[in-house]
């Protein structure tokens, strides 16, 4: 097993910048998923890591080993990629078997290690089958089990499940994440899907614009975003952004959004050590919907709770997401499913005000 290293990798096609001085390192037997939506030079940054694309400037180490000059095959890495890459004229087993075979390894331990992947993934009986025989996931496991028996250093993953469907992604990201706690294997994964980063992730590489916005463990990303686009992509729904102006009122502090006025919990205010060089500006207020609670089944205080007007309902059986307004304030809250909020009506909502962020409006930094 290795780490991977990467020391201000560029990746630049003409004048387009795909990756901008990347430094991270990705330790070994660490799950370390690169997420942001398309464009943001994720994928380009794998294929750097795999050697399927020249690296402009910088370093790339896998194990000890300065990697910029190696042939892909001789990188030690296997990569999964989105649409399964299989072989449609060889079956199972020898699509599994066919990097072994190229690297000349004796047919006995081909089958050991084959049909020990297969028996892994519950493949077992597929084995005779051809590719276009197969299910999406069936293929995918194909895919993976490829890459499990060459038993690598690293394991790159580009967007493996984006082809299946919703309850199939579900429980192909269960198996993939059982599957390297035994493993073991040093992991890359690509993805767009959030949901996906943070529930597989050791830790999660945030991207866009081919520069890195945060790397931390999942919930140090969903509890403390660096700024306002990673506060936005980490959460289904994502968090409320709302336009306030800070106020001081004594020792407490207040966000004025003209047709509510919330006062900022005092602990949390606290914890902010430079809100006091915001007040009387503009900032943008931060909470996520479920710290927006229904105000009749939580009430609060005149301090943190006032009427919305509610736009949306959406039932979800264990809650309701609920889209509300308050003059040209727009929020959307998680309640509780027996709410009584209705399409078009008036309804109390209550904010934590322990668990809200603000960012800076010019920068769109959070204020620390």
């Amino acid at each position: 097993m290795a780490g991977v290293v990467l020391e201000h990798v560029t990746k630049r096609f003409g004048n387009v910048v795909a990756v901008n001085d990347a430094n991270f390192e990705i330790k070994d037997k660490e799950f370390m998923v690169l997420v942001g939506p398309s464009g943001c030079g994720k994928s380009t940054t794998l294929r750097m890591v795999a050697g399927l694309e020249e690296i402009t400037e910088g370093n790339i180490y896998i194990g000890d080993v300065l990697v910029n000059d190696i042939p892909p095959k001789d990188r030690d890495i296997a990569m999964v990629f989105q649409n399964y890459a299989l072989y449609p004229h060889m079956d199972v087993y020898n699509n599994m078997a066919f990097g072994l075979k190229l690297r000349k390894f004796p047919r006995a331990e081909i089958d050991r290690r084959v049909k020990e992947a297969a028996r892994m993934l519950g493949i077992e009986n597929l084995l005779d089958r051809k590719p276009k025989a197969l299910s999406g996931g069936q293929r995918q496991r194909v895919a993976v089990g490829r890459a499990i028996v060459r038993d690598p250093k690293v394991f790159l993953m580009d967007e493996p499940l984006s082809n299946l469907d919703a309850k199939l992604r579900v429980q192909m990201r269960a198996e993939l994440s059982k599957l390297h706690a035994r493993l073991q294997t040093t992991t890359i994964y690509v993805t767009h899907d959030q949901t996906e980063a943070m529930t597989m992730g050791d830790r999660i590489c945030v991207m866009k614009d081919g520069f890195i916005q945060q790397i931390g463990a999942p919930l140090e990303i969903y509890d403390n975003p660096v700024n306002v686009f990673v506060a936005g992509f980490i959460g289904t729904p994502p968090m409320n952004f709302i336009n306030v102006v800070l106020k001081k009122e004594g020792d407490d502090y207040y966000v004025d959004g003209k047709a509510f006025k919330l006062k900022i919990d005092r602990e949390r205010a606290y914890q902010i050590k430079n809100i006091g060089a915001y007040v009387d500006k503009e900032v943008i207020l931060g909470i996520r919907p479920e710290n927006i609670r229904d105000g009749k089944i939580h009430p609060g205080t005149e301090d943190n709770s006032f009427v919305a007007t509610v736009d949306v309902t959406e039932p979800m059986g264990s809650e309701v997401i609920v889209y509300f307004s308050k003059g040209e304030a727009q929020f959307v809250g998680r309640l509780d499913p027996q709410t009584e909020a209705r399409d078009g009506g008036e309804h109390p909502v209550t904010f934590n005000m322990q668990k809200i962020h603000l960012f800076d409006k010019d920068t769109e930094l959070v204020i620390k």
